[in-house]
């Protein structure tokens, strides 16, 4: 029994020992290659120890020293990017189209809105009340001035006036042979100062007679339009009513409120061109005739008045218009368009074209007029300015003239 519970332990110990026999023969065979790497790491450490100081140990988180020679080499990779970009765009070949640079004329100019409005609005009214006998004109139809627009009855009136007409020629034929008498020594000079009298009064008489009835009848003041006609035949009207408007379209004025820091450009009698998006391509010349001396206390800006010729009546009261007020001239400007000027970090940049190669040039800009503007510093005359594909070029990039 007791020898064979020393068998059972025996084989246990036997795998044991084998196991382990063999556990270490592969250890043996890491550590050759561990000390094989491990050779190599430490040459390559002192070599790296020969070239170069020793990094600096940093604490975990904290960012390592970045060793001098790796970082002279990063600057010189830096340095050498914008060199390369830069010698790129030397052998890169821009098509572009330039305009040569001449002196012209140029305009600083103005341009508000405004309201048209008639140079005479009128509003005619009825001296007398009464019923509507007659209306004279309709809408739309010129008319002059002095022309009848509506009459009412005036049978009244007419009554009166014909008895004041009879009496004048009584008290005229009177005073004839009173006259006579008293030539003739028969009739005293105050029998004829009193005939003269009653002559007096009959004049006046007929002459109220005459302008009550001419009340009666409304007649235009001015030439003009009937713009509308407030009443018809057979309405009875009080007086003072409103009959009818009258406007004068012949000529037109305009009105702009022009803010106080241009007023001082505008005076009577300076031109001005007026233009109606209703008459796309058509112009109107116009003539200051009004410059207010006090600002609107509301919008702080200055009431100027254009007067306009409107013969064909192609303007109407109430437009809005456009008017174009010429500020100051240059007689002899360089000029560039608008959209060849570009900003660049804060400066207006244009660019050039010379010998083949594009030119940045800073500019200094004055008066705009239109789509153009004026260079003052930046340019010369005979430059050649580069007006297509300068958003493609830099200073010094190669171009190709179309």
């Amino acid at each position: 029994m007791q020898r064979f519970i020393e068998h059972t332990l025996i084989i246990p110990l036997l795998l044991i020992l084998v196991m382990v026999s063999v556990f270490l023969l592969s250890g043996c065979g890491d550590s050759s290659a561990g000390v094989s790497g491990g050779t190599q790491v430490q040459m390559a450490e002192r070599v790296n120890a020969e070239t170069s100081p020793a990094q600096t140990q940093t604490p975990e988180g904290q960012p390592a020293i970045t060793p001098p020679a790796a970082t002279d080499a990063q600057s010189l990779v830096a340095n050498a990017k914008p060199a390369a970009a830069a010698s790129e765009r030397s052998q890169y070949i821009v098509n572009v189209k330039v305009e040569t640079v001449t002196p012209a004329p140029l305009r600083d100019v103005l341009v508000l809105p405004g309201e048209t409005e008639a140079l005479s609005d009128v509003s005619l009214a009825s001296e007398r009340a009464g019923v509507v006998e007659w209306v004279g004109v309709t809408e739309g139809q010129t008319v002059r001035a002095g022309q009848q627009i509506i009459r009412i009855n005036l049978n009244a009136l007419e009554a009166v006036r014909d008895r004041a007409k009879a009496n004048l020629t009584l008290a005229e034929d009177q005073l004839r042979r009173r006259r006579d008498l008293y030539e003739r020594k028969v009739l005293s000079r105050e029998e004829l100062e009193q005939a003269e009298t009653e002559r007096t009064v009959a004049q006046a008489t007929l002459r109220e007679a005459e302008v009550n009835y001419s009340h009666g009848i409304t007649t235009s003041t001015t030439n003009g339009v009937v713009n509308k006609v407030y009443v018809d035949p057979g309405e009875y009207i009080a007086e003072g009513a409103t009959v009818a408007d009258i406007v004068n379209v012949d000529t037109l004025r305009v009105n702009f409120n022009v803010p106080e820091a241009d007023v001082r450009f505008l005076s009577e009698g300076s031109k001005a061109v007026v233009r109606l998006d209703t008459y796309p391509g058509r112009e109107w010349e116009g003539t200051v005739d009004f410059v207010a001396w006090k600002a609107d206390t509301a919008t702080r800006t200055f009431r100027v008045r254009l007067v306009v010729n409107n013969r064909d009546g192609a303007i109407r009261p109430g437009m809005i218009a456009r008017g174009a007020f010429v500020r100051r001239s240059v007689a002899d400007a360089l000029t560039a368009p608008l959209f060849s000027v570009l900003d660049k970090g804060g400066e207006r940049v244009v660019f050039v074209e010379r010998n083949g190669v594009a030119e940045a040039r800073t500019v200094e800009l004055g008066v705009i007029d239109g789509d153009r503007v004026e260079v003052r510093k930046g340019l010369d005359a005979g430059d050649r300015l580069i007006v297509v594909g300068h958003t493609e070029v830099e200073d010094g990039t190669k171009v190709n003239v179309r």
